[in-house]
């Protein structure tokens, strides 16, 4: 059931980004054809540099399609998880080229700084790129939008990037104002300044893109939202180790460990996690991919108070962030129990730390001490 409603939405999706990129390669390829037109006549390398801007920006909207086609490919032997990272990889050439329209852009105006060359421009010239700042506007917010609404990040990306060139066309229509009026020429210094601006674009596209791809922390708000769905099952203590997979967007696994009495049977733990796996699918859509369990001493009051002084001694640390899966055995005399660290301290020097005043509290115990990370 939730595979088919993954392949749903999946669909939906594609078709959504394809319908968004195909209206952005159009009205792009317009601007660009009338932008260049205007450049070449009244010799603008600023307007010049407008319109190469919008046919990268074309081109962008063209990998967004091709990386959506491929990212919505169905599951195979070599690929169980689908092609969803492909999208990745296409907001990363998008990224690529708006970085490369930025440096090409960048040179060419220090060229018209060392031999600048007069511009003449024309009403109707100044109109057709007021128009085009408009179009620019409405396109970028819904290109946004869309992105935004369907979780794409290429969509995303040429929605700020064509907001970016509505600013900039703004820059080219005032700096050929200033030089109708007072007769001073701005637009090469304005062609470096929309050149500098595209490139620190293309870098933040390009690291946003790093950072999907190399794995990132988890949303704090939906790791709360999907340990508060499991808690709210009476037999759960607590919820840790919650990890997040992502194979692209809105293809999101996840797995976790349940704090469960030790008193349950397996059937009842099977019924139990599978009930939270449907929960938090159809509320999240992530899905629980594998489902660990820690057992908690029910009916041991000794157990309980090694708990409590053992939990104190860990927690005096600053680097100790959370311990739980806590569990002795007061006859085989075992103990065992996770530790959340901190990025600040070497795990290793941690564990023994603990190892040796946990140790010296209970000599007689057997100690497993396991360090999780800060997720």
């Amino acid at each position: 059931m939730a595979e088919e409603n993954m392949e749903a939405l999946a669909a939906q999706r594609e078709k959504a980004i394809v319908k968004t990129s195909v209206i952005g390669i159009v009205t792009n390829v317009l601007l660009a054809a009338f932008k260049a037109a205007i450049g070449m006549i009244s010799n603008s390398i600023a307007v010049i540099l407008d319109a190469v801007n919008n046919l990268s920006d074309a081109l962008s909207s063209v990998i967004t399609i091709i990386g959506a086609k491929l990212g919505a490919k169905q599951p195979n032997k070599k690929h169980p998880l689908g092609y969803g990272r492909i999208e990745y990889i296409s907001s990363m050439l998008v990224a690529g080229i708006v970085l490369y329209a930025g440096i090409t852009s960048l040179v060419e105006s220090v060229k018209k700084i060392i031999n600048p060359e007069k511009a003449d421009y024309s009403v109707v010239s100044l109109i057709i790129i007021a128009v085009a700042i408009a179009v620019k506007l409405v396109l970028g917010q819904y290109v946004k939008k869309q992105g935004k609404k369907h979780n794409s990040g290429a969509l995303v990306a040429s929605g700020s990037d064509a907001l970016f060139d509505a600013i900039l066309s703004a820059s080219v229509l005032a700096s050929a104002i200033i030089y109708l009026v007072w007769g001073v020429s701005l637009e090469a210094y304005v062609g470096v300044i929309i050149a500098a601006i595209i490139i620190k674009a293309g870098v933040e596209m390009m690291i946003e893109t790093l950072n999907d791809i190399l794995g990132k922390r988890s949303d704090r708000e939906e790791v709360k939202k999907i340990k508060k769905l499991i808690c709210e099952e009476p037999a759960v203590r607590g919820a840790y180790d919650l990890i997040m997979y992502n194979y692209g967007p809105n293809k999101n696994y996840a797995s976790v460990h349940l704090e469960l009495p030790d008193t349950m049977t397996v059937d009842e733990v099977d019924k139990l996690t599978r009930r939270i796996q449907t929960n938090v699918y159809s509320k999240t859509g992530v899905i629980l991919t594998g489902v660990g369990v820690y057992s908690f001493n029910t009916s041991d009051d000794e157990a309980a108070k090694i708990r409590n002084t053992v939990q104190k001694t860990v927690l005096e640390h600053e680097w100790a962030l959370q311990m739980h899966g806590f569990y002795a055995d007061t006859e085989s005399k075992t103990m065992r129990f996770d530790v959340v660290l901190s990025f600040d301290v070497d795990r290793g020097e941690a564990i023994e730390t603990l190892m040796q005043e946990v140790g010296r509290l209970y000599p007689d115990y057997k100690l497993q001490i396991i360090p999780d990370i800060d997720a």
